[in-house]
């Protein structure tokens, strides 16, 4: 039985929509979403804007396990990658932040999935849902998410993460 971190984004099509499907999908794995968030696209800035979401998950699923669901999301809501354009627009983004086996966060250098997530200590988007729904997580090697949201490069964002529409 493992637990985890999915960030569920989407900035093209019916966002709303796009995430709550994605959300269903996650069937009984769900046991608790964040509300949703407004936020500024990252890494590319000539895209409209995204909504996010944390959902915690859990289950009898491995690491790739979660990650292979993510795609399967991901190819449900219509996603199309674009290799010219890594930090593109889509319909629905999910990522796996971290993974825990019992009371072990799962550390992972892999080319397909990083654990924790490597640039999730870096963004609002993230940290600012997941603080909602459980603010005692510590992302390995990087600390407290509390504290995350403090740091330079975070602190900065954190006000352009505005409040959405309710996904539950």
């Amino acid at each position: 039985m493992t637990r985890a971190v999915l960030a569920l984004g989407s900035n093209l099509g019916d966002q709303e929509a796009n995430l709550r499907k994605a959300l269903d999908g996650l069937g009984d794995h769900l046991v608790k979403v964040s509300g949703s968030y407004w936020t500024p696209p990252w890494g590319d800035p000539d895209q409209p804007e995204y909504l996010n979401a944390v959902a915690l998950v859990d289950g009898d699923v491995s690491a790739d396990g979660w990650l292979e669901l993510a795609h399967e999301l991901e190819q449900a809501g219509g996603r199309v990658r674009d290799p010219a354009r890594r930090f593109g627009p889509r319909t629905l983004d999910v990522d796996v932040i971290a993974v825990w086996d019992g009371d072990e966060q799962l550390t992972q250098d892999d080319p397909v999935l990083t654990l924790p997530h490597p640039r999730a200590h870096l963004r609002a988007f993230v940290l600012v849902p997941l603080a909602e729904i459980a603010p005692d997580v510590t992302l390995a090697g990087h600390g407290p998410i509390t504290d995350l949201l403090k740091t330079t490069e975070v602190a900065a964002d954190v006000p352009t993460v505005r409040p959405g529409p309710p996904l539950r």
